[in-house]
């Protein structure tokens, strides 16, 4: 199945070179770019992610995620999800799962020699019930550093940044990501990502993996976002993330 895997990723990346991109950045992807929401624009994502682990699988059945550019160069942003997990030989759980809040904001515009630069620092409180396993128990912090440069139909971007993670057993751990992307056309956008991660419990390894993903503009204000991959090491056997997002905001005068 890895094996399988890794040659889909090349096939991926092979379509990506030959296939003659208005720049998205973050989901359905791991990895984050420095880009907030355009000022007073909204976007709002009705999403799933499903994980397959190798001691559980898990899923946000859904999560509402929604961006607002609060000022110029500032983002806010939210999600709340609906979590469910199911321990191997234990019993499935569902209900609210921990809330995460995050201000992005550029402090380095994208010139033509030099890369966007911007900071999201995110904070995860634990609302949800960590007894039954929908929640992490105490708030978590990540305090990430990203990177985006754009030439023509291609743009990639990545970072990475550290996790502060309080809580027994728990440990403060690493995330780093990298990831290219090319517009296809106005309609379809194709990206790929990898990742490396530190570990972030006892006894859980570190992880190393990728991600595929496209973008499907239905209108200027429907998308669809598709995302599937694995861990090469690591714990993850395979993740898919599907979401509609809906980008609305002042009209801009001709």
């Amino acid at each position: 199945m890895r094996k399988f895997s890794i040659f889909t990723v090349a096939a991926l990346w092979l379509v990506l070179a030959i296939v003659p991109m208005d720049a998205f950045a973050g989901p359905p992807f791991l990895t984050d770019d420095p880009e907030p929401v355009e000022y007073q624009h909204w976007e709002i994502y009705l999403a799933s992610q499903y994980k397959h682990d190798r001691d559980q699988e898990s899923a946000t059945f859904p999560h509402v995620e929604i961006n607002y550019g609060l000022i110029p160069n500032v983002q806010v942003h939210v999600i709340a999800p609906m979590q469910y997990v199911k321990p191997e030989g234990q019993t499935s759980q569902y209900g609210y799962g921990d809330t995460e809040f995050g201000i992005k904001y550029r402090f380095i515009q994208e010139t033509k020699y030099l890369p966007q630069v911007g900071i999201f620092p995110i904070i995860e409180f634990p609302t949800g019930d960590s007894t039954k396993g929908l929640g992490n128990g105490q708030a978590q912090y990540f305090l990430p550093l990203w990177l985006q440069k754009s030439w023509g139909q291609w743009t990639t971007y990545g970072g990475g940044g550290y996790w502060i993670n309080p809580g027994e057993g728990n440990r403060d751990w690493w995330q780093f990501g990298w990831l290219l992307q090319r517009e296809i056309n106005k309609k379809l956008t194709l990206g790929a990502e990898i990742y490396y991660k530190t570990s972030n419990r006892t006894g859980i390894d570190e992880s190393k993996g990728y991600t595929v993903g496209a973008i499907i503009n239905l209108t200027d204000n429907h998308h669809l976002l598709l995302s599937g991959g694995q861990d090469v090491s690591g714990p993850n056997y395979h993740s898919f993330y599907i979401a509609y997002q809906f980008t609305f905001g002042p009209e801009k005068k001709p």
